[in-house]
């Protein structure tokens, strides 16, 4: 069971973690979507969430520090060693008054402000670390390893998060199905966070590239949230393209 603490002020920061060295999408946060950097557009979708106290930018590069600066957003230099958006949140942290932090992933150009009004609503009630799902979809959902999927217990904590399709229906997907999507925004309580990015990888976070799973293999929980919202990371050059797709022509482009 949690331990339900009170969270002092529950002063919620988020940081956005840019890493420039994208193994498979190099330059990643400056990738132009509508005329604008990708980054500058998840920027703009953070800005919009309500009883958020402070947004930073948290990059590995200073031609991400130029792109954001126009913007007014706090933008800090990090190391160029973090091995996970969630280290390279941590070692900002050190630097933010905050009692919680929300890290949104600086590759999710279509995230919905009112993911991060979720997320932020489950920190204030103490939770040490949160993240969201949706229901999976039949197909593509299942089989494609850039959609992590995850499976929950009883009271909405992962069991596990894989590439691969999970769970294995022996006699056929049900109807209500047991399949969640994973959407890569996640919550700490302060203390928390520098608790995980202090524990070393394990063999299942670097099998699967998944930071997530670093708290599972070492015992902590993780609430997930089922969510209305989508989203869709930029991973490739073909995610890149279906999203200036979606972005360009559509009227939630933000000005």
């Amino acid at each position: 069971m949690y331990e339900l603490l009170p969270v002092p002020g529950s002063k919620i920061a988020v940081v956005i973690p840019a890493r420039f060295a994208s193994e498979r999408l190099p330059g990643k946060p400056l990738a132009e979507i509508a005329g604008r950097p990708m980054i500058l557009h998840v920027v703009e979708r953070c800005r919009r969430a309500r009883g958020i106290a402070e947004l930073v930018v948290a990059t590995d590069d200073a031609r991400v520090v130029e792109a954001v600066r126009p913007s007014g957003v706090r933008v800090e230099l990090t190391s160029a060693e973090c091995p996970s958006g969630t280290d390279r949140v941590a070692e900002v942290a050190k630097r933010l008054d905050a009692d919680a932090f929300i890290n949104v992933q600086g590759d999710e150009p279509l995230l919905e402000p009112g993911a991060v009004e979720e997320l932020a609503a489950c920190l204030r009630t103490g939770i040490p670390m949160a993240t969201l799902c949706r229901p999976a979809r039949d197909g593509e959902d299942l089989e494609n390893p850039a959609l992590v999927k995850v499976v929950l217990d009883h009271r909405g904590d992962a069991l596990y998060f894989s590439r691969s399709p999970i769970p294995c229906y022996r006699d056929g997907r049900p109807k209500n199905a047991l399949s969640f999507v994973h959407v890569g925004i996640y919550g700490y309580q302060r203390d928390f966070l520098f608790q995980f990015a202090a524990l070393p990888q394990g063999r299942l976070e670097r099998a699967e590239r998944l930071e997530q799973l670093r708290a599972l293999e070492h015992g902590h929980k993780i609430r997930v949230l089922p969510t209305p919202y989508n989203s869709m990371s930029v991973d490739t050059a073909e995610d890149l393209a279906r999203v200036r797709e979606l972005v360009e022509g559509s009227e939630r482009v933000i000005h």
